[in-house]
């Protein structure tokens, strides 16, 4: 028997369905390379990755490429990477809406932190996310109740992170143990010889500095001396020797200056006499560990494998100086007990308004153990006093500042939280948030109407109470009046938030709230309320405060109420 035709009204036309335009995304390429990989032959190149997603990008219809992200030697098994974080910042900023990588182990090794921006944070920004050669992308990728179908993927890859931090270091601890150098840079002195660079040999451009670094010592010159007549001299620091020499590109080395740790590092370090010392500071990803210093019993240190700089009899003598000067120094921490100790409740707060580096709080006892004092200095000035102009403020003066400054702060505090309840009293701010949630009411109720006639507008086109014309100018019309609602939604909700937080939520008065009852300027006082302090060289100081952007918010609040 023959299939019967469907039936078709020929009085009713058939509904033309709604192209729906296609949407564009603003895609943004990420790329990274470890310095594992960088090492293997044959392996992945930033540049591959760049090209293969751009070649991707292009060829797609529905993405448009906005940036490309790189991330050269950095680590897939955390996400804190310059690049990656210039991505998230675009992406929350809408420039980025669409995330291309060329596979899920560029992107990261991690599986809980990777599996956490694939389900949640990337679904949460509305981010597309692809990786070319997985063939994944979370617009077609099927999903379960558990999320997407890629976490076995994610732990392989971590398993083979942490399988080939597992190897690599034990076969690094091997050579070590043979002596063999396996750091980027040689000792300042020294270099790697160009037919083997497990080994190292002398520098003439460089030896003769490590040398008469130990004979000013042998003359009794402080670490903190020698550092300044090496600046004096121009003599180029170990880093930004490297940097000149283009071994090192960072631009934070390009004016490194000789500071006294150095100074100190380079006089007790034993590969001037001849041996290999490594194995300082141990890091193990596949145990999950951090990187940490170790102490000197369970340093790498192999005898004789290289040429000497200094003999046996300086160096001796040399550490003899230090344990005698590390003997007066622990004599004195004791010698004026008595006079006592003030914590330094300002920790992290006070910096150089010149070179921007942290002043050093500097305790000082004078008139015979008598008087002690806290002084605040710059660090980079005493290395060398021709980087940086002197700072010398004593804290008790610093303290005075502050106090008045942020006494000041409480007490204005208290005079607006004074006025915000005189003006809710009085129901000014009352009436304006009230007719702000009336406006949102009506708001809500013309969304909810325009969506109950849109619904019925096909029901009405299917049964001829309307034209397709009609359907169609009406269907226009709805959806226009549905938008409009919806973002005058927004804008009263966005209002009602910078309400609250210009008023019963404001962080300026709820963090100058805590401390109506202080009396003198205490640690949690200083941190809540500053940001950051700067001395200069004339002892003139400026103060960061922290919430100044909702302090001037609820200024203008109360104007502009005050003018109504």
């Amino acid at each position: 028997m023959a299939r019967p035709k469907r039936k078709v009204n020929p009085l009713l036309p058939t509904p033309v369905p709604e192209t729906k335009k296609r949407r564009v995304f603003r895609a943004g390429g990420y790329a990274r390379l470890s310095v594992e990989d960088s090492r293997r032959p044959g392996a992945d190149t930033i540049e591959v990755q760049k090209e293969l997603i751009q070649n991707y990008i292009e060829a797609q219809p529905d993405m448009e490429l906005c940036g490309l992200y790189c991330d050269n030697g950095q680590t897939g098994t955390n996400f804190e990477r310059p690049g990656f974080e210039q991505l998230l910042d675009d992406v929350k900023a809408g420039k980025i809406d669409c995330i291309v990588v060329k596979d899920l182990s560029r992107f990261g090794r991690n599986y809980r932190e990777t599996g956490n921006y694939l389900e949640r944070i990337f679904p949460f920004l509305d981010v597309r996310f692809v990786a070319v050669n997985d063939h994944f992308d979370t617009a077609t990728a099927e999903r379960s109740s558990d999320g997407y179908i890629i976490p076995l993927k994610n732990i392989i890859n971590e398993v083979y992170s942490k399988d080939i931090s597992r190897k690599s270091g034990s076969a690094l601890a091997i050579k070590q143990k043979n002596g063999d150098f396996i750091g980027s840079w040689a000792a300042y002195g020294y270099r790697k010889c160009a037919d083997n660079p497990r080994r190292i040999e002398i520098e003439e451009e460089t030896a003769p500095v490590v040398r008469q670094i130990f004979q000013w010592r042998l003359e009794g010159l402080a670490y903190v001396q020698i550092a300044r007549k090496l600046n004096e001299l121009g003599i180029p620091s170990p880093a930004r020797y490297h940097y000149l020499k283009g071994d090192a590109s960072c631009e934070k080395y390009a004016a490194a200056v000789w500071r006294q740790q150095v100074i100190k590092n380079i006089l007790t370090n034993e590969v001037y006499l001849g041996h290999m010392v490594q194995g300082r500071k141990r890091s193990s990803f596949y145990e999950g560990k951090p990187q940490e210093r170790l102490p000197k019993d369970q340093w790498i240190v192999v005898k004789n494998t290289h040429e000497p700089l200094i003999d046996e009899e300086t160096f001796r003598v040399v550490q003899q100086m230090a344990e005698r000067q590390q003997a007066v120094y622990k004599e004195r921490l004791g010698k004026y007990a008595e006079l006592g100790e003030s914590p330094n409740i300002l920790r992290g707060l006070i910096f150089c308004a010149d070179c921007k580096r942290p002043l050093v709080r500097y305790k000082s006892v004078t008139n015979r153990g008598r008087n002690l004092a806290y002084l605040y200095i710059c660090p980079s000035h005493a290395d060398n006093p021709l980087s940086c102009p002197k700072k010398y403020l004593h804290e008790t003066v610093l303290k005075e500042i502050l106090w008045d400054v942020l006494k000041r702060q409480i007490a204005l505090a208290g005079n607006l939280t004074q006025l915000l309840n005189e003006a809710a009293g009085s129901g000014k701010l009352a009436a304006g948030d009230s007719a702000r949630r009336r406006e949102e009411l009506a708001a809500r109720r013309k969304l909810e109407r325009a969506g109950m006639l849109y619904d019925s507008l096909y029901q009405n086109y299917v049964d001829r109470l309307m034209t397709e014309e009609e359907y169609l100018e009406l269907k226009a019309q709805y959806r226009s009046d549905m938008d409009k609602a919806q973002a005058r939604l927004k804008e009263l909700e966005a209002q009602r938030q910078d309400y609250e937080l210009q008023t019963v939520k404001n962080p300026w008065l709820a963090a100058c709230g805590r401390f109506q009852q202080e009396t003198e300027l205490t640690e949690g006082l200083a941190h809540t309320l500053i940001e950051r302090v700067e001395v200069d060289a004339q002892n003139h100081i400026s103060i960061t405060l922290r919430y100044q952007d909702e302090y001037r918010a609820l200024c203008r609040l109360l104007e502009m109420e005050a003018a109504v």
